[in-house]
């Protein structure tokens, strides 16, 4: 699916966050179109850290062709800050690229980054950030490649600030705009009577961040043509892998537990295993 052609469609894209290939696989037969690759996420499951610029470049290169490998759907990645100065965010295209992202998100903070609803974040100046999405551009290998250009500057500087901002990067040659962290359903309108007659915009929900949680249907009828939720995913895991390592540690089995989790076959059909082997006996057959 070509990203751009999908959102001049009239209803809104929902892209779920991702953190692997099982939770790639997962969303993918859950019904959706495509798929977050949420740094958040990344640093959440990898390091077991907070989302604070902590990730490497080649960390996430692997999980995105980790992904690609095993599913289909566009992805769109975080790329972060571009993991540096505009050179960077040059090869950081041109490595998540050819690792299989539809869409690269690079955001005009500081380094190292801050998750965009943590408190005192620091931007980089406009024209630097501005420097790096036109550096984007001219790396990617294909046009197919959209370059989403995030801005911070609500939380830092107020929303007439971010509004500036993100004038800049559509003028530098963003694809779609992304004002992080609006704190009221009245800036998620603002920024929609600013922008959205000119350029496909993307709202960002994060369960207990600064913006008003808003369904799929909430935003689609306020003017936003994509919707991410990149760490709702962990956040469930997390819940319930709480829950049952106390269960398993109080009871010292799973069977009170049983119901919550799929057993060996359930698993094994939700990944595909008998497939797999009956392929690879295909081969070995000649």
């Amino acid at each position: 699916m070509n990203l751009m052609s999908r959102l001049q469609e009239p209803n809104i894209l929902i892209a779920p966050g991702v953190y692997d290939a099982l939770t790639a696989a997962l969303a993918t037969e859950a019904g959706f179109e495509a798929l977050y690759l949420s740094g958040a996420a990344v640093a959440y499951t990898r390091l077991g850290r907070p989302d604070i610029g902590l990730t490497s470049v080649s960390e996430v290169a692997e999980t995105m062709a980790m992904i690609r490998d095993r599913v289909e759907l566009p992805v769109i990645m975080d790329a972060d800050t571009g993991f540096g100065n505009a050179l960077n965010a040059q090869r950081t295209m041109r490595l998540f690229e050819r690792a299989g992202a539809n869409a690269l998100q690079v955001e005009d903070q500081t380094f190292p980054k801050r998750c965009g609803h943590l408190s005192e974040k620091s931007l980089i100046p406009a024209s630097e950030m501005a420097g790096k999405i036109a550096a984007m551009a001219d790396a990617r290998q294909s046009d197919e490649t959209l370059i989403i250009a995030r801005t911070d500057a609500i939380a830092v500087e107020g929303l007439e600030a971010a509004l500036t901002r993100a004038e800049a990067y559509v003028s530098a040659g963003a694809d779609i705009l992304f004002i992080e962290a609006p704190r009221s359903g009245d800036e998620l309108r603002q920024v929609v009577e600013e922008f959205g007659d000119r350029i496909p915009l993307l709202a960002n929900m994060v369960e207990g961040g600064a913006t008003p949680l808003q369904s799929a249907a909430d935003l689609e009828a306020l003017g936003y043509d994509i919707v991410i939720f990149p760490g709702g995913i962990v956040r469930a895991l997390a819940r319930t892998a709480v829950d049952y390592y106390a269960s398993l540690h109080a009871h010292g089995t799973n069977r009170p537990f049983a119901d919550r989790m799929f057993d060996f076959g359930g698993l094994n059909d939700r990944i595909g295993t008998d497939e797999m082997l009956k392929l690879g006996k295909r081969y070995e057959s000649g």
